[in-house]
């Protein structure tokens, strides 16, 4: 996956209703270049080390905040107490993540809709949408392990 160019960023930005600071485009951008998932302080650290210094961490959760309110990024939740960030596609997709090294796969197929709206039902609600994690290991750390 080649990560977005600037403008795009910004695009997308501006498409989901959050107000484009250079902040908030370094830090989405940040989080771009990654394949799998970050944490905020994982991004603050790289965003200092590629010269970035005028960002403070407060910043970093500032912005990942509003970037998960607008729906631009994902949370998930895998990773202990801390959450990671990953910028996905667009689509309604799931994931696999790997406990040990991170990576993270999106998974497009989904069936769970009416499994979900009968449970949903059973207890009095109304589901109006649905997240999946599903943790284990990725096939490199079961092989690294063995």
């Amino acid at each position: 996956m080649t990560a977005p160019a600037q403008d795009e960023l910004t695009e997308l930005l501006r498409q989901k209703g959050v107000r484009v600071t250079p902040q908030r485009v370094a830090v989405l951008a940040e989080l771009a270049r990654e394949a799998d998932d970050a944490t905020a302080q994982q991004l603050w650290q790289r965003l200092r080390e590629s010269g970035n210094t005028l960002i403070g961490v407060a910043t970093v959760y500032r912005t990942l905040a509003v970037l998960v309110d607008h729906r631009v990024i994902d949370v998930l939740a895998h990773h202990g107490h801390e959450h990671c960030y990953r910028l996905c596609t667009d689509a309604h997709h799931h994931h696999l993540l790997c406990d040990r090294c991170h990576k993270v796969v999106e998974i497009h197929e989904c069936d769970l809709g009416g499994w979900i709206d009968s449970v949903a039902a059973r207890h009095g609600f109304l589901a109006t949408e649905h997240k999946l994690e599903i943790t284990g290991r990725c096939a490199a750390c079961r092989e690294a392990a063995a």
